[in-house]
């Protein structure tokens, strides 16, 4: 309701109607950051970043369904650790034969034959088979790793953007506390006759201003926490409020030199490199199956008529010649998939260390501007302002003056909480950049 009537007491205040319209508009309740609709009848989740990180690893969708590939993966890699990849073939077959003779009744013969064969591989194919399925699995447990980090560092990132604007709303709230305070003084100075109509407009403005700025960020941090609540899979409705604070306690912990090391070490880059084995073994597979398959049969029989049967025995060898079809494509393929992985992961270990180095200026940026706003810009604002309220009472400057005070220290603490989310974000970037778990 109170976002219809922000600006029909804006534009009261403008055109100098009584100072009721903006009492009107200052009684409008509040929605607290923390608190709910009245028609929202799912409670609040409040977690701290622990809590937060311990949900999405045990429901991320993107975890799960990563993990899911392995099945087909450890399938792959039984079926390549057998003895042989060819199964032996039986054959058996029984034959009634019927041979008729001139003036003599018809002969029956019974006869049956039985052989087994085998196909075996003569360059090294199951070598070949079996490390390429070793280097997938190995490379799906670390691409399964890196899932998590990065499942996790967006987990982490969502909580800091649903802190900040927490922060923000804290401070508006404070702000319009003081703005409205401030009005109502105003306010008695215009009926008293110590200050202006336009004196007592400039106050209604602003704090009219104050209370749409608090539904703007209302709005966007339950968008903020909507986006959480989508990562930790929470039910429809349960937007979870964020317990902490955005100070970055991990960033001092690291050198860059430490990180540049662990770079060079990611999971992503470990995923990489088993990929590239897994190809590599793929094309000396396929180079290999260019070589015939030689395929052993040893067979036996009975045949004949009765009381003279032949028993047969016999061992025979086939051998297909590669004259026309020698696997081209396939080693085509084989060729094309390694060389897309190679060129993958040299572009990855450049990027992961141009990623860190990068991230690590913005960083140190950060960190000195956050500890300027901290010892210097903030404490010279909150000291301007008391300064500006003596100065008021006293008659020696204007409201317009102690707006623009209010005014740059409510930017000062909006600039601080901008500052700390950017250094906070940063630091995430950079600890997944260097292959870092979010978690402590």
């Amino acid at each position: 309701m109170y976002k219809l009537l922000l600006p029909l007491g804006l534009a009261a205040a403008v055109a100098g109607q009584p100072v009721i319209v903006l009492a009107q508009v200052l009684a409008l309740p509040l929605v607290h950051d923390g608190a709910q609709s009245p028609a929202t009848s799912v409670q609040p989740t409040v977690l701290n970043l622990d809590q937060a990180l311990e949900l999405a690893d045990r429901v991320s969708v993107d975890i799960r369904q990563t993990a899911s590939n392995r099945d087909a993966l450890s399938g792959d890699l039984s079926d390549a650790s057998h003895l042989l990849w060819n199964n032996p073939k039986l054959n058996a077959e029984r034959v009634r034969r019927e041979v008729p003779a001139q003036g003599l009744s018809t002969t029956r013969q019974r006869e049956w034959s039985a052989s087994f064969e085998q196909t075996f591989e003569i360059a090294g194919q199951q070598g070949y088979r079996r490390r390429a399925a070793q280097a997938q699995l190995a490379a799906h447990g670390a691409t399964l790793d890196e899932t998590r980090r990065a499942v996790l560092a967006e987990v982490e990132t969502s909580f800091v953007e649903v802190l900040a604007l927490q922060e923000r709303v804290k401070t508006e709230n404070a702000s319009l506390g003081l703005i409205q305070n401030t009005a109502q003084s105003v306010e008695k100075r215009v009926v008293a006759g110590e200050d202006s109509r336009l004196d007592g407009n400039l106050a209604q403005v602003e704090a009219v201003r104050a209370r749409n700025q608090i539904g703007v960020l209302q709005e966007q941090l339950i968008e903020a926490r909507q986006r959480l609540a989508e990562l930790l899979q929470l039910p429809a409705g349960a937007l979870p409020i964020a317990d902490g604070t955005l100070d970055v306690g991990q960033a001092k912990q690291y050198t860059l030199a430490d990180l540049l090391s662990r770079a060079s070490q990611r999971p992503l880059l470990r995923a990489l490199d088993n990929k590239q084995d897994a190809a590599r073994n793929r094309l000396s597979l396929e180079r290999a199956t260019r070589y015939p398959d030689v395929t052993v049969a040893v067979s036996t029989s009975r045949e004949g008529p009765v009381g003279a049967q032949e028993r047969l025995t016999g061992v025979s060898m086939s051998i297909p010649l590669p004259l026309f079809h020698q696997n081209a494509g396939a080693i085509g393929r084989a060729s094309t998939e390694l060389k897309q992985i190679t060129i993958e992961r040299e572009t990855a270990v450049r990027d992961s260390q141009a990623a860190v180095a990068a991230l690590w200026q913005r960083m140190q940026s950060l960190t000195e501007r956050v500890k300027a706003l901290r010892s210097s810009i903030l404490p010279t604002l909150e000291q301007n302002q008391e300064l500006s309220k003596k100065s008021l009472q006293a008659g020696e400057i204007s409201i317009v003056q102690l707006l623009l005070v209010n005014r740059q220290l409510l930017d000062g603490r909006k600039d601080l909480i901008d500052a700390e989310r950017e250094l906070r974000v940063t630091d995430i970037a950079l600890r997944t950049a260097a292959g870092l778990l979010s978690r402590p």
